[in-house]
């Protein structure tokens, strides 16, 4: 343990969150300032590796840089798989090799693996360098197979027996072995051929008699994943079936490495972070360390689209400047109907990614779907048409007014309904992501629809 300076006391450890809330980063900074290395060892050796991850993506440049100089205990292979991605490459850059070399060593295959994907070839090279050999062709191999695949998420550390083993010889395996994984949670069955038959717990596996059959223990959950299989699908099965571990094949269906629940579930939830950043028309490989430069290109793309489909709403609105210098009314009611209709939309458009995400839309219920949602819309917009009518009868005293925004109000967020659901699916079924590309469509049909609508009405109605 490293000394503590007299001035500086330890951060408590147990309430979450508690870096932020007691400005630990703050101390941290003022530590790199006055450069005091015994008080910055101090403040980070109670930290959780994710923690020091997340405090290196909070600071800046210069300050990562002359903590990773003054900190004595250095970095391990652990906070660098919790690291973004983004960053990664910037901190390796100011390690030692000899540093480097011992916190690669410390990971397990497949963060490996998730560690140097996404490098340069040459940063790429200098990492296997350092790996022994059965360690370096382990992680050639993995990637060999297709970005986004169960190849690159798997480890290759696992544990397997014999199909026709009995309990007490895999715990007598077991305990002689010296080279078990950090952490397992099954004991994979093989056969001759080294094919996966089933998997035992090690709750099982301890409570059962030393005679019994390892076959008879396995579980009903076992499945194997191919190892091309695309890492949504594994994470999607996880998710399904509750697995905690399942094994993973090659053609030949041979055993060839073990995905655990900890993966998948970052799989998951980067899924979902990036659906959320799609639906908001931003890169899902987008976070708070990209440079600015960067930035912009990410976001520009869809904000010209956007632009693109405001100007096609402008020349609808175009079509009626006749009635809206007759009526001076429809431009302040105006943006009202569009921006219903945009959030009614929005709405729809949120579950139903969400649920081709999570394959619960379907051919088989997109119909059922497609119905309740247009029913909804229809209903809301009867219900707001109703309030809106009321406002623009005693906001304009023109009854006619009144009518013209109701009804625009019921076809706009009917429409939007519509279209939040069907936009999406189409996009699916096109081979677009629809979490990326929805969002424009959707704004665009209802602000047209909307527009149209309303002036159009308005035209024949109170001219």
């Amino acid at each position: 343990m490293s000394d503590q300076a007299p001035e500086q006391q330890a951060p408590e450890q147990g309430d979450e969150g508690y870096a932020l809330e007691r400005g630990l980063t703050d101390k941290v900074l003022d530590a790199i300032d006055a450069m005091e290395a015994r008080t910055l060892d101090t403040l980070l050796e109670p930290l959780h590796p994710a923690d020091i991850a997340d405090l290196l993506e909070q600071i800046g440049g210069p300050e990562r840089r002359a903590l990773l100089s003054l900190w004595s205990m250095g970095i391990d292979g652990e906070i660098l798989s919790e690291l973004d991605e983004n960053l990664r490459e910037e901190v390796i850059g100011y390690l030692p090799e000899g540093v480097l070399t011992e916190a690669v060593r410390e990971l397990e295959s497949d963060d490996v693996v998730d560690l140097v994907e996404d490098m340069e070839e040459a940063q790429q090279q200098a990492i296997l360098d350092v790996l022994e050999d059965a360690d370096r062709a382990a992680v050639e191999q993995a990637l060999s197979y297709p970005e986004f695949s169960a190849g690159r998420l798997m480890q290759r550390e696992l544990v397997v027996a014999p199909e026709d083993w009995n309990v007490g010889q895999a715990i007598d395996f077991l305990r002689a072995e010296d080279d078990l994984p950090e952490q397992f949670y099954h004991i994979i069955l093989v056969d001759p051929v080294y094919h996966p038959t089933g998997y035992v717990t090690l709750g099982k596996l301890l409570g059962a008699p030393r005679q019994t059959k390892l076959r008879t223990l396995t579980e009903d959950s076992f499945r194997a994943i191919p190892v091309t299989q695309p890492e949504s699908e594994v994470a999607y099965a996880f998710n399904q079936y509750h697995l905690i571990s399942a094994p993973v094949v090659d053609e030949d269906n041979r055993l060839v490495g073990v995905i655990t629940i900890d993966d998948a579930m970052v799989v998951l939830d980067e899924e979902a972070e990036e659906d959320i950043l799609r639906l908001a028309g931003v890169s899902g490989e987008e976070s708070l360390s990209d440079r600015t430069l960067d930035t912009v290109r990410q976001r520009f793309p869809w904000l010209a689209v956007n632009l693109a489909t405001a100007i096609l709403a402008s020349l609808v609105i175009a079509q009626f400047e006749e009635i809206l210098a007759q009526v001076v009314a429809l431009a302040v009611l105006m943006p009202i109907v569009a921006s219903m209709g945009g959030n009614a939309g929005t709405q729809s458009l949120t579950v139903a990614v969400r649920a081709i995400a999570t394959r619960d839309l379907t051919g088989s219920n997109l119909w059922r779907v497609v119905r309740r949602e247009t029913v909804a819309g229809m209903l809301n917009g009867a219900i707001f048409a109703v309030i809106m009518g009321v406002i623009g009868i005693l906001w304009f005293g023109t009854p006619a007014l009144g009518l013209v925004i109701a009804v625009a109000m019921v076809v706009n967020l009917m429409v939007a309904a519509l279209a939040g659901i069907l936009v999406p699916v189409v996009l699916d079924k096109l081979g677009v992501d629809p979490a990326l590309a929805s969002g424009a469509f959707v704004t665009t049909v209802t602000d047209v629809v909307g527009f149209f609508a309303f002036l159009g009405l308005a035209a024949a109605l109170l001219v």
